[in-house]
């Protein structure tokens, strides 16, 4: 951080030498200078730029890397556009907000839609009625402006660590051609994996202060609807497991579970034993990432808590409205919170997390391989760890708040004047124990704290002022997160 210190030295030397030639110099000329050297000398102090600075320190290659990733189950082509054109191409009205477990109808579509843009919350539901799914999708992919992206939470995130020549990529999912075309060439797909016809999902974006009828969205988010069969059902669940056997993968990634929110409970229960018993199948020595998504069944939560798939896994990937799902679900700490009010309060994040691990992870005395959670929101990320599992944990945080921050905006690098910081400058650790209050130093953005054998990582996140797409990003975080993340041998 010297050089940004003598940066601001040097404007400050120059500023006082421009005022001491202030008479010879015309004021034209005197005040265009003056202010290009305050701007700079502003530039060189801002908070944004301190933390990009402090971060591109932090972010090094763990010393023992992945070469090999196996990317599974759910795949499918995303169709993008406003939500609010769409709904009014539909010849939809504004009305009233009403969430709803399961789409049947336009009217349930309108009224999931409106209530989830006035929380300015993410969110994705299943839309029962096949014919009447095709006529909306049809609708979405011929609207001026939509734009056809990879999709699927597995595809996304193979998709993202794909970028790096240095990975070899496995994606097992219902690809169809459109998305066999959209995939990066670093992306093995197996011929198994293949089918005639490809699964879309429409993502209905709203931007922040966009306005519909009485409800005006606070923050730029999406909500995302599909009649998706295939993923549903994790059809390419078992094709994935016995692909792992040839292509030899060094990590696991695995998502899709909240697809089959949309089938029977019959069916989904058995769907849920029998993904069990697959992913029981992987080898120990790989590790296992789980990518969680939006749910609304309780019940079906549970299950995957408590019925053998948290144990299965080393590391779990999940947002602040899937955090709270949860622990609603096992009756865990906060559960009587009904949602978050603003940004979600750091200590209570950091109470349900410490949970998850105390109750799910590996202890001496429990079989478990939960290690690792990483917890993002649009304002800051945590990295939670039991001690002793995982290394470059600075750096993986610091990457998936990168992530986000470029990947928001759709830039190469984070520009500072783009992004604004909205996590606390202060917070406590805790808001069941005795906490720790933590003050941010923009010049030191990863903070470190250990509660009981877990050490915590947090580090605010720069947010994109006028997003250009938020589809897929908490998939990049994690992927990010992975990329920088080490494994130790046990």
């Amino acid at each position: 951080m010297w050089q940004r210190s003598v940066c601001v030295g040097l404007l400050a030397l120059a500023l006082g030498y421009l005022c001491l030639l202030g008479p010879e110099l015309p004021h034209s000329a005197l005040r265009h200078l003056s202010s290009s050297l305050l701007g700079g000398l502003r530039r060189a102090r801002s908070l944004e730029g301190r933390m990009v600075a402090a971060w591109q320190a932090a972010i090094v290659r763990p010393a023992r890397g992945w070469a090999r990733v196996a990317v599974g189950v759910n795949a499918c082509v995303d169709v993008v556009l406003s939500g609010v054109k769409l709904l009014e191409a539909l010849g939809l009205e504004p009305g009233v907000g009403k969430n709803h477990v399961v789409l049947n109808s336009r009217q349930d579509l309108k009224e999931a839609f409106t209530h989830f843009m006035e929380k300015g919350a993410a969110a994705e539901r299943f839309f029962s009625d096949a014919e009447s799914f095709h006529h909306i999708a049809q609708t979405a992919s011929e609207y001026p402006g939509a734009q056809l992206y990879v999709g699927g939470n597995a595809a996304l995130i193979g998709q993202k660590l794909a970028t790096n020549p240095d990975l070899k990529i496995l994606l097992c999912g219902p690809v169809g051609p459109k998305l066999h075309e959209l995939l990066d060439d670093n992306v093995v797909v197996p011929p198994e994996s293949m089918q005639e016809r490809d699964e879309f999902h429409l993502i209905l974006e709203y931007q922040a202060g966009e306005e519909w009828g009485q409800v005006r969205a606070p923050n730029a988010n999406r909500f995302i609807f599909s009649h998706d069969l295939s993923n549903g059902a994790l059809n390419m669940l078992e094709v994935f497991v016995s692909s792992l056997d040839e292509f030899q993968p060094d990590l696991v990634v695995l998502s899709g579970l909240h697809m089959m929110e949309g089938q029977s409970k019959e069916m989904r229960q058995r769907r849920l034993m029998e993904a069990v018993a697959s992913i029981s199948d992987i080898p120990t020595d790989i590790p296992i990432h789980l990518e969680l998504a939006s749910m609304t069944d309780q019940d079906f939560m549970s299950n995957i808590i408590h019925q053998q798939v948290f144990p299965l896994v080393n590391s779990i990937g999940l947002n602040e409205q899937e955090l709270l799902f949860l622990t609603q679900s096992a009756s865990g700490p906060h559960a009587s919170l009904t949602s978050w009010s603003g940004v979600p309060d750091v200590g209570v994040v950091s109470d349900i997390l410490f949970w998850i691990l105390k109750e799910h992870g590996k202890t001496e005395e429990r079989a478990s391989d939960l290690t690792r959670i990483h917890f993002h929101t649009l304002a800051y990320h945590i990295l939670v760890t039991v001690d002793g599992y995982w290394g470059n944990q600075v750096a993986a945080v610091a990457a998936g708040a990168r992530a986000a921050g470029t990947q928001a905006c759709a830039t190469e690098t984070i520009d500072t004047n783009k992004v604004f910081l909205k996590a606390p400058l202060e917070f406590v650790t805790s808001q069941i124990e005795a906490p720790s209050k933590i003050s941010l130093n923009p010049d030191e953005p990863v903070v470190h704290w250990h509660r009981e054998g877990i050490s915590f990582h947090f580090t605010p996140v720069l947010v994109c002022k006028d997003p250009v797409r938020t589809v897929g990003l908490g998939d990049a975080i994690s992927a990010e997160g992975l990329l920088y993340s080490e494994v130790y041998p046990q």
